[in-house]
C-alpha cells in the first residue's frame, strides 16, 4: 500500500506546482452531488487503497481504508451482530468509506443515534501539499480541544484525500419493527414530534403519500410494549422500506428532474411548497420534488424562515448553487480552513461553494 500513498503524494504534489485542479474520486456513486467542478479538473481515483486495517468487536470500533467498499464493511460488521449506526446511503454498489464521510449523508436513523461525523474517531489524510496528517484516534475517548478529524465529515473531498478512518459502530438490535399509520402530513408531524418527548424505542419516522412509518429497535420487551402504546399496522416488510428510503430506491424518488434536501427544525410546520414531500428524521428533514418550477431563492427562504437550509440535492442547476450560501462570517471560516489544508487550491475546487 506504500506505493499507492506515494503515487497520491506525487500527484498532489505535481498538481500543486502546475496548478492543476483535481477531483478526488471514489467509486462514483456520489458523483451527482455537489456543484459542477473547476474547468480543466483532472481525476485522481483514490479506489486503490482499500481494506480493514483494524477490527475488534469488543471495542466497537473499526478501521478501514477510504476506497473500501461500504456493503463489504457492512457485511463484516453483520457477522459480529455489529453496524454503522448511522446508515449511510449507498446510491450504487461503488460506494466507498471515503466517499460515505466526504458528502457526510446520513440514513433514516440518524435523527436518534447520530450523524456521521458523530462517529468518526480517527482519520488520516493526505493534504494538498502530499503531506501525511493523522487526527483523532481508534478507539473511544475523550479528547480535549477541537476535534479536527470530524471536519472531513461533509467536506466533499476539499480538505484532502482522506486515506484510513476510524469509526465508532453499535450492536444490531435485538429486534426491529416497523408500524404504519393512514394520516395527514399535519397530523403526521404531531405524532412524530410527540414521540420525541416520550420514552419509546424509536429509530426512525418516514411520512410519505398518506403513511407515516414508525421503526422500533431495542429489546424485544421495548418493542412490544412500545407497539401496544402506539398502536398501529405492523409494516411486514420493514427492513425493505427502510432500505429503499436509505438508498432513494422508494418510488417517492423515482423519475425525479429536481430534488431538493431541506434541513429544518423538527418543529416545522408543513412547507408550502408546489409538489410533493417525504418527510424523514422527525420532521428535521424534509424531500421536495416540485410540480412546477420554483424558485431556489423561495425554496431557501422557507428553509431559512424554519431555522434551516436547502440544498439541491440533484437535477438542473442551471446557475443555481447546490448548497445555500454561507454567511460571511462562516465563509471566511471555510476559506481560512482551506487555506491551511490546500493552500494551492487544488482539491475538488468549486464543489463546494465558488470561492474555493
Amino acid at each position: 500500500m506504500s506505493s499507492i500513498l506515494e503515487s497520491f503524494a506525487d500527484a498532489l504534489r505535481q498538481a500543486m506546482e502546475k496548478s492543476q485542479p483535481l477531483y478526488i474520486r471514489g467509486g462514483g456513486s456520489k458523483y451527482f452531488y455537489g456543484n459542477p467542478l473547476a474547468e480543466k479538473t483532472i481525476p485522481l481515483d483514490v479506489t486503490g487503497y482499500q481494506g480493514i486495517v483494524d477490527y475488534e468487536p469488543s471495542e466497537l470500533a473499526i478501521t478501514a481504508r477510504a476506497g473500501t467498499s461500504l456493503q463489504e464493511l457492512e457485511n463484516i460488521l453483520a457477522q459480529q451482530g455489529q453496524m454503522l449506526a448511522f446508515e449511510p446511503p449507498h446510491f450504487g454498489k461503488p460506494a466507498t468509506l471515503g466517499g460515505s464521510i466526504a458528502s457526510g449523508l446520513s440514513g433514516p436513523r440518524r435523527a436518534y443515534a447520530g450523524a456521521v461525523r458523530d462517529f468518526i474517531l480517527g482519520v488520516r489524510l493526505l493534504d494538498g501539499q502530499g503531506r501525511e496528517m493523522s487526527f483523532g484516534g481508534r478507539v473511544m475517548k475523550n479528547v480535549a480541544g477541537y476535534d479536527v478529524s470530524r471536519l472531513m465529515a461533509g467536506s466533499m473531498g476539499t480538505l484532502g484525500i482522506l486515506l484510513e478512518a476510524s469509526l465508532k459502530v453499535l450492536p444490531r438490535p435485538e429486534m426491529e419493527r416497523t408500524l404504519c399509520f393512514a394520516t395527514t402530513m399535519e397530523r403526521a408531524l404531531e405524532w412524530m414530534r410527540s414521540y420525541a418527548t416520550r420514552p419509546l424505542p424509536v429509530s426512525a419516522t418516514c411520512f410519505s403519500d398518506g403513511r407515516l412509518y414508525v421503526r422500533l429497535s431495542g429489546m424485544e420487551a421495548a418493542v412490544v410494549a412500545a407497539q401496544k402504546q402506539m398502536g398501529g399496522d405492523v409494516e411486514e416488510n420493514g427492513e425493505t422500506f427502510w432500505e429503499s428510503i436509505r438508498h432513494h430506491t422508494h418510488t417517492f424518488f423515482h423519475g425525479r428532474p429536481i430534488l431538493w434536501r431541506l434541513s429544518v427544525k423538527p418543529t416545522t410546520a408543513h412547507l408550502p411548497l408546489p409538489g410533493e414531500q417525504l418527510i424523514e428524521w422527525g420532521g428535521a428533514l424534509r424531500w421536495f420534488a416540485p410540480a412546477e418550477a420554483v424558485a431556489a431563492n423561495e425554496v431557501r427562504r422557507l428553509a431559512t424562515a424554519a431555522g434551516g437550509h436547502a440544498t439541491l440535492f440533484y437535477g438542473d442547476r442551471d446557475g443555481i448553487l447546490v448548497f445555500q450560501p454561507l454567511s460571511p462570517v462562516l465563509l471566511r471560516i471555510h476559506q481560512r480552513l482551506k487555506q491551511q489544508f490546500d493552500p494551492a487550491g487544488i482539491l475538488n475546487p468549486y464543489r463546494m461553494y465558488p470561492e474555493f
